[in-house]
């Protein structure tokens, strides 16, 4: 399928992860699920005419006497590869300390948009919403952890809920898909400052943004739809990821900042751009993601 928005075809091509689908599976065939970790797999979540998306649950085991908040885990891969066992380690690791996490596959480019991709993140929340009382869950309390391409959609999860043209028809129609924390890491938050940044630079990766593909580009920027009823929100970002600009994290915090809208930069100093995967910062952030979700959601 030809791309038909430049200015996002040609960042996704910058943005090509730095993790490959077939390392993903790699990773996923080591992971040993904890002991005190339930996982339910293959949960269908959202139906298109010619495909059911799907999502695995994480639970605590033995699973606790009371409701808990959950958290849709979200993995990069540039908007192109990848599948759900991309953060099942993450989301496994929250699980281990009180919280449930779905971590959902998503389709992918090139044959779908990126507005699709943001279509099945806010059917994924609906289905939580709507289906989480029989896991244990508290629909009332939810969260989105995700990182890369993942943390440009949970970043939008967490601003977007009034925009009715991002939900899409994946199922539960009518459910809200607003969440009421997020996680971020080295996330995209404006194409357009981005797509300026890359031109700048000399590297001739992003072409001039015109026409229609500026009101995509806005549309699909989280920091465009910051206002006092986002969520609250932990960033978290390496200030030597050559991937995605540092600068992307510190404009999302100024402007959460002019909302009103509770918010916090960690910043990880001299990591990869996924650092997330590397072992000496993987167990911290999955420490400091589930003291965050704690913070906000047992209310």
């Amino acid at each position: 399928m030809p791309c038909v928005r430049p200015v996002l075809c040609l960042i996704v091509v910058a943005l090509a992860p730095l993790v490959t689908a077939q390392d993903q599976k790699k990773g996923a065939a080591r992971f040993v699920l904890p002991d005190n970790v339930e996982r339910i797999a293959d949960l269908v979540y959202a139906k298109y005419a010619d495909r059911a998306l799907r999502l695995d649950l994480y639970l605590p085991k033995p699973r606790p006497s009371s409701p808990v908040p959950a958290i849709i885990t979200i993995r990069g891969g540039g908007w192109r590869s990848g599948d759900k066992q991309g953060f099942a380690r993450i989301a496994a690791g929250l699980a281990s300390k009180g919280l449930a996490a779905a971590c959902i596959e998503y389709r992918v480019l090139p044959d779908v948009t990126i507005r699709d991709a943001v279509n099945d993140t806010k059917a994924a929340v609906r289905w939580v919403r709507a289906e989480g009382k029989r896991y244990g869950i508290r629909t009332d309390a939810l969260g989105a952890i995700g990182g890369s391409a993942g943390g440009h959609l949970v970043a939008l999860l967490g601003t977007s809920s009034k925009v009715a043209a991002l939900e899409g028809s994946g199922g539960n129609t009518g459910v809200s898909s607003r969440v009421q924390a997020v996680v971020a890491m080295a996330p995209v938050v404006d194409f357009v400052a981005m797509s300026k940044a890359r031109q700048e630079s000399g590297g001739g990766v992003v072409r001039s943004i015109f026409g229609e593909d500026i009101s995509t580009a806005k549309l699909l920027s989280p920091v465009m739809h910051l206002d006092k009823d986002s969520a609250p929100m932990l960033l978290i970002h390496s200030n030597a990821d050559k991937t995605v600009p540092f600068a992307q994290s510190q404009e999302m915090l100024e402007h959460a900042k002019k909302a009103g809208v509770p918010a916090e930069l960690v910043t990880i100093e001299g990591a990869p751009h996924a650092f997330w995967n590397a072992p000496q910062w993987s167990a911290d952030t999955v420490e400091r993601s589930a003291k965050f979700f704690h913070s906000v959601l047992d209310r």
